[in-house]
């Protein structure tokens, strides 16, 4: 099943850190927005919306204001005495390593994505064994049309015989893939061009000329943009025919047959397996890991509308993930089970009821497994650290694989036609580096694929502490600073936090922070209720209506670092992105005193209004909908744009988005931006950034990331008071 995991943590640490700004004439103040009431009545309770207009994002009012916001925001960022030297920091540091990763086997051959020292985006690349010799196969900076905009990869999927590799790129960070193929015999590109593919999943056939892909439906003048990236439809696809996809025959989703009545949600697609003569077909709400529909059907019967699909698992079964082997299903569970569970059923008689519990739960929270041809290969969360397992197919047999430090077990590969995984592990303070195991040693080597880090410090280090939330849970907080540092308040210190779809911030190298550290700086990671730190409960905990759990949890993280006098107020800043900007905006405004500086990057923060854009239906299952009156109640709850209150002393604030942004609409942030400024009484700044050239932060380059960084680093230091950022009056 495909994995939003690692593009999800992309989205955390590109947009946690992520876009550099276009520039107009600045004037002395931000222009103000003209207020123009909306009131909605949602089951009694009326809600009012000043600046509804700036949903209109191609308003030419909309536009200009932008622009100006933009302009001012540069303005006041460019005059930071510190931000140019922190932004080189940052930049060296993130740019001086050679980074490998997103690896896929195929036999010898090995595909992954490599970034370059000095580069700004990653290529796609493979190697024969792992010594072999590297041969770029995608240059996404090559396929710019100008300067002023850049392509990304945005995904690859290789034939079973490593011949061919179908991969997606877009442009300016909207992910708007499209679908293209290369041949590694010829070293050049077929004539496919299909468009409308983003998120997509692509599934080989053993034939290696043929693939299944999903694809969303071409949008009409009538279609509301809610439904514009909904409901993507399966298709089979033979290489040289209909190389515009035009014309494939559709073979699973909603409206393909009348004979199946396929559920609502964002993305549809199919999963195979070499060595197994069935296809599984998934409906996937929002292209995570959360519980999904499940179908089978014997890869010989898929001839279009026809196909005898059988459903297997309904979203009520907590089934999160599904692999093939032979004529066998391994199904990951969650009902009854919120650390997980593994089970197994035939794929001929698929009976949920009858599944046999190859891996039970345990103590541990079962992250992630994988098939090779010798046994199972199951990832574990303990705590802040993982392990990982080699299980028999019966569960019979289990060994522990010996990791070389504590860390995180990510990119959990195998070949089904092979024995052994290869994966990656890496930790706060430890680089990534890649490892395959070998079932014949029992041991796990380092590839050398990622070569040392020269960032890596021995002078850093990172633990676990616990906060005490409101209702005495116990919240881990990650500690990442300098080692020996003092407890004695003076710390300029940034709480992180997610804590949305059952998402765990797990242990990841970012040697960026270092900049941030090296300012006597402490970087605080709260395990907040929403994530997945504790498997399907924690995650619950703080979902919907109980999403002020999660808003609560980041504000005990921050108290607790105060309390335990590693910094003050004063010194403290607040940073997220994406749903993240739920708990910025409720952090703020449950406490205004508690933060001096709040830094929302792409943050949703109109929960009310989420469902009208286009990303918005896929997320209803986990943040619910306004069309019911307790989805009503718990999405007004946690939306910080109706909780603003005028004349309150809120914290300097810097808002950021994308223009190209397809996963939280920019307006969310303009709205929020226009709202705060009008209200807050501090004095303090409220500004809001807009990269023309970015989206969401997938795709966006190492300079943008690091322009993003420095700009919002600086702020919160000039905010805090920090010598060397205090602006010239």
């Amino acid at each position: 099943m495909k994995s939003n995991k690692s593009f999800l943590a992309v989205a955390l640490t590109s947009t946690l850190l992520a876009t550099a700004g276009g520039a107009a004439q600045a004037a002395d103040a931000p222009p103000v927005a003209p207020v123009r009431p909306v009131t909605d009545t949602y089951f009694g309770t009326s809600v009012v919306d000043n600046y509804r207009y700036m949903e209109n994002l191609k308003d030419p009012e909309v536009q200009s204001w932008m622009k100006g916001q933009a302009a001012y925001t540069r303005k006041v960022l460019d005059a930071i005495p510190g931000r140019a030297a922190l932004a080189q920091s940052i930049e060296s540091l993130m740019g001086n390593d050679l980074h490998r990763g997103d690896f896929t086997v195929r036999g010898e051959r090995i595909f992954y994505q490599v970034l370059e020292p000095g580069a700004n985006l990653p290529k796609l690349a493979y190697r024969d064994g792992v010594n072999g010799v590297e041969h770029v196969l995608v240059d996404p900076a090559k396929l710019a049309k100008d300067s002023a905009h850049h392509v990304a990869l945005d995904w690859y999927s290789p034939s079973w015989d490593g011949r061919y590799v179908a991969y997606g790129v877009s442009e300016g960070g909207s992910e708007k893939s499209v679908l293209h193929v290369t041949d590694l015999q010829t070293g050049s590109d077929l004539a496919e061009t299909i468009d409308r593919t983003s998120d997509c999943v692509v599934s080989w056939r053993n034939d290696n000329r043929s693939f299944f892909y999903l694809r969303y439906p071409k949008a009409g003048p009538d279609t509301p943009l809610s439904k514009t990236e909904y409901n993507a439809v399966t298709f089979l696809h033979t290489l040289g025919q209909n190389t515009s996809g035009d014309g494939d025959e559709a073979v699973f989703g909603r409206g393909v047959s009348a004979k199946l009545d396929v559920a609502e949600g964002q993305g549809t697609y199919v999963l195979l397996a070499p060595d197994s003569p069935y296809a599984v077909a998934v409906v996937n709400h929002n292209m995570d890991n959360n519980p999904n529909i499940f179908y089978v059907a014997r890869l010989d019967q898929i001839h279009g509308a026809d196909t005898p699909w059988q459903k297997i698992a309904s979203t009520e079964d907590g089934v999160t993930d599904v692999q093939l082997r032979g004529d066998r299903l391994y199904l990951l569970s969650e009902k009854g089970a919120s650390r997980f569970q593994i089970l197994s059923m035939p794929a001929a008689h698929p009976d949920l009821a009858k599944a046999d519990v190859v891996v039970p739960q345990g103590e541990n929270v079962i992250d992630t497994f994988a098939l090779g041809s010798d046994a199972m290969y199951v990832g574990e969360r303990a705590g802040a650290s993982f392990q990982l397992k080699r299980i028999s197919f019966d569960g019979k047999d289990t060994q522990d694989i010996a990791l070389p430090f504590g860390g995180t077990v990510a990119g959990l590969r195998t070949d089904p036609r092979q024995p052994g995984a290869m994966f990656s592990l890496q930790g706060w303070v430890k680089a990534p580096r890649e490892f395959a195991y070998d079932p014949k040693t029992n041991a796990a080597t380092d590839t050398g694929l990622v070569p040392p880090s020269k960032t890596e410090s021995d002078a850093y280090e990172a633990h676990d502490e616990f906060a005490t939330s409101y209702d005495g849970t116990r919240v881990p907080v990650s500690i990442i600073a300098q080692k020996g540092v003092k407890r004695d308040g003076s710390h300029p210190t940034i709480v992180f936090g997610y804590g949305s779809y059952g998402l765990s911030m797990d242990p990841v190298y970012r040697p960026q922070w270092q900049a941030w550290l090296a300012h006597g700086g402490i970087v605080a990671v709260s395990h907040m209720r929403g994530g997945g730190e504790y498997g399907d409960a924690w995650h619950r905990a703080g979902q919907k209506q109980w999403k002020i759990n999660t808003m609560l949890d980041f504000n005990a993280s921050a108290q607790y670092m105060i309390d335990q006098h590693y910094t003050q107020s004063k010194f403290l800043a607040a940073n997220s992105a994406s749903a993240g900007g739920i708990v910025m905006g409720g952090a703020m405004e449950i406490n205004p005193a508690l933060f001096h500086v709040v830094m929302d990057d792409v943050g949703l923060s109109d929960a009310l209004r989420f469902e009208t854009e286009p990303n918005g239906p896929p997320n209803v299952p986990e943040m619910g909908s306004a069309s019911d009156e307790a989805g009503f109640h718990g999405l007004y709850a946690m939306s910080a744009y109706a909780h603003v209150h005028d004349g309150t002393p809120y914290p300097a604030v810097i808002f950021t988005t994308g223009a190209n942004d397809p996963r939280v609409s920019p307006w969310h942030m303009l709205k929020m931006a226009a709202r705060m400024q009008a209200a807050s009484s501090s004095g303090r700044p409220v500004l809001l950034r807009i990269d023309y050239d970015a989206g969401h932060g997938m795709g966006s380059s190492v300079s943008q990331r690091a322009n993003q960084l420095a700009d919002e680093w600086s702020f919160a230091l000039w905010q805090m008071g920090i010598s060397g950022f205090q602006p010239k009056h």
